[in-house]
């Protein structure tokens, strides 16, 4: 039996926090000649969409974590004035 096109699509969603949340997702297709060929294509499909996957994620992810982090940061030194006032009284 021949097996014309094989494809994998791949995708996966990242939880940003605050009810928010990121989707990516790439699908790949390639032509094959053979059945014996179709597993091992499939697989090196599969590494490839993950690794995409991943690629384009990262910098989406990272800059999400720099303003979470910005945001606890700034709410840590709001709840650290509060505290120095209420020692004032």
């Amino acid at each position: 039996m021949k097996i014309g096109t094989v494809s994998i699509s791949y995708s996966r969603k990242f939880n940003l926090g605050n009810y928010e949340s990121l989707e990516v997702g790439c699908s790949l297709w390639a032509q094959v000649e053979d059945e014996e060929d179709a597993s091992g294509v499939v697989q090196f499909l599969y590494h490839q969409a993950k690794a995409a996957v991943k690629d384009a994620a990262m910098p989406l992810i990272k800059a999400n974590e720099f303003q979470i982090s910005k945001a606890k940061s700034q709410k840590k030194v709001a709840t650290d004035e509060g505290v120095g006032e209420l020692e004032d009284l």
